[in-house]
């Protein structure tokens, strides 16, 4: 059985679909981020960056264990141990890939940071605000155009870059989105959202997290806990 360690963010939204969609066995272990959980030698372990999600797979390549961090490669390493959610032609592939890394180099990063100047930030600092809502909007516009001209962001197909990305957008009005003004991106959004396995996977660790963050969370976050040599 597969061991995922990982909560309810998009990143760990992202494999939890994933793992979903291929009706594969897993067992999930909370990293409670806001409590620190994520700098603790076991995980570290396994994620020397401490960040969620992670996966260790017992049955790996030739039949040996393999443990994983950052959740691209977790949702590659699904895709080739299904043969599921990525073209098994050589073009497919990489049309996929690509989009699947401007998730990883854009869409995640940048909505990050769009959600931590306009909710979290201690300071209200106008220029952050405006410079990540932008590129918030900017990329929206992007996925927008995109979809325009294909039913899902990777290929012509559902695919592990629909996974990647869907779940970054959930938190639209954080980021200073309205969604109704990218029609295409909505229609897409929407399908997915109705997907058994991706409301299946919306439910993972969801009883968990906490709405609201607290100094502890907030330093465990965003504080210089995260910078200590470990």
């Amino acid at each position: 059985m597969l061991e995922v360690y990982s909560w309810a963010t998009p990143n760990g939204h992202k494999v939890h679909i994933m793992l979903e969609e291929c009706g594969l066995p897993y067992h999930v272990h909370g990293v409670d981020i806001g409590k620190g959980e994520q700098f603790e030698p076991e995980f570290l372990r396994i994620s020397p960056n401490n960040k969620i999600p992670a996966l260790r797979d017992p049955d790996g390549p030739d039949g040996e264990p393999i443990t994983l961090f950052e959740s691209g490669a977790i949702l590659l390493y699904l895709a080739g141990k299904t043969g599921r959610f990525l073209p098994a032609s050589v073009s497919g592939k990489y049309e996929v890939l690509q989009w699947l890394m401007f998730q990883m180099g854009s869409v995640g990063p940048m909505l990050g940071q769009a959600h931590h100047f306009r909710i979290y930030a201690p300071q209200k600092i106008d220029y952050a605000i405006e410079r990540y809502t932008n590129e918030a909007r900017r990329l929206y516009t992007v996925i927008n155009k995109r979809l325009a001209h294909s039913p899902y962001i990777g290929a012509s197909e559902y695919s592990i870059a629909d996974m990647a990305v869907w779940p970054w957008l959930r938190s639209w009005r954080n980021q200073g989105v309205e969604m109704a003004d990218f029609p295409h991106l909505k229609g897409w959004f929407d399908e997915i959202d109705k997907r058994p396995a991706v409301q299946r996977a919306l439910t993972v660790l969801s009883e968990r997290r906490r709405p609201v963050l607290d100094e502890q969370a907030r330093e465990m976050l965003f504080g210089n806990t995260q910078y200590k040599r470990r």
